[in-house]
């Protein structure tokens, strides 16, 4: 199954009083990148998020966010904490005998000091195992994004190749023309030239005109390596570089046609050959 390394996922879930959203977003990268972006009381999770989202991704730049709220209760409790609040008291005492006028503060000031409201301590196996079942909920939704892009991948990729094939038949059933019409036009040219032309050595030279202007082979090559694509559009493995790894190969190939090309017809050919083969390139950068 093919699998775009382009999607987007997000889920909610309630653990406890708090609200959690997890959002997962990846985007095409040569390697398994893995970004976290996590509150700071939930760093300790951080070693198993990561292993989550790595065991089901084998390529791609990975971005995690998770975020909470708070849900109000109908009786809202303040947990101060009553150190912090005499610590607070002493140096204001400290500063206010450093100067000419005391200012007088307000207890609601007091509360929205850093650090003197305390937050109660969260169930950490709780929140580990809620956390753990909303990261595998949203990673489920992303394989599944990662899946659908993949098959619509699959489809376009497979498209050009069967156009790649029709052109490489073109220029197969065209050769036989092209070598003929060069003997035709050297023989000719050299007839005008040379009263009594040396006709052994002519064909000779003739012979080694067509083997160097042959591409049967580049055309058996490019065949072999459009089935290899065929195929492996159908593997279960991570398949991306193999796939860019065989563009490069059909380049090569669809470079050489047109070096060897004589003909405006197979020049044609290799130009549409090498469209083709960039358009497909370009698709495969999105491939795990």
């Amino acid at each position: 199954m093919i699998k775009s390394m382009t999607a987007y996922a997000g889920s909610e879930a309630s653990i406890g009083d708090l609200t959690l959203n997890c959002e997962l977003r990846t985007v095409n990268h040569r390697y398994c990148d893995i970004t976290l972006k996590l509150p700071e009381h939930f760093r300790f999770l951080e070693a198993d998020i990561r292993g989550m989202l790595s065991a089901k991704i084998n390529r791609g730049k990975i971005e995690c966010a998770l975020s909470y709220k708070k849900r109000a209760k109908n009786t809202q409790l303040f947990n101060i904490n009553i150190d912090a609040v005499t610590a607070l008291l002493n140096a204001t005492n400290q500063i206010e005998e450093q100067m000419q006028a005391a200012l007088s503060f307000s207890a609601l000031e007091v509360l929205a000091f850093p650090g003197i409201q305390q937050e109660p301590e969260s169930d950490k196996t709780q929140l580990n195992e809620g956390v753990a079942h909303l990261v595998k909920q949203t990673l489920v939704q992303l394989l599944q994004v990662r899946e659908r892009e993949g098959a619509q991948l699959k489809v376009l990729i497979e498209e050009r190749c069967h156009k790649m094939q029709e052109f490489v038949a073109q220029a197969s059933l065209r050769m036989p023309q092209v070598l003929q019409l060069i003997r035709t036009k050297i023989t000719d040219r050299v007839t005008e030239l040379v009263i009594t032309p040396d006709f052994d050595r002519l064909e000779q030279e003739l012979v080694y005109l067509t083997q160097k202007l042959d591409i049967t082979e580049e055309l058996d090559r490019l065949n072999t390596h459009i089935t290899e694509v065929l195929r492996v559009l159908n593997s279960n493995e991570p398949i991306g570089r193999r796939l860019d790894f065989l563009m490069q190969e059909l380049n090569r190939e669809a470079n050489t046609l047109g070096s060897k090309s004589t003909d405006t017809e197979m020049t044609q050919i290799s130009i549409e050959l090498k469209v083709l083969i960039e358009q497909v390139r370009e698709q495969i950068q999105n491939i795990e």
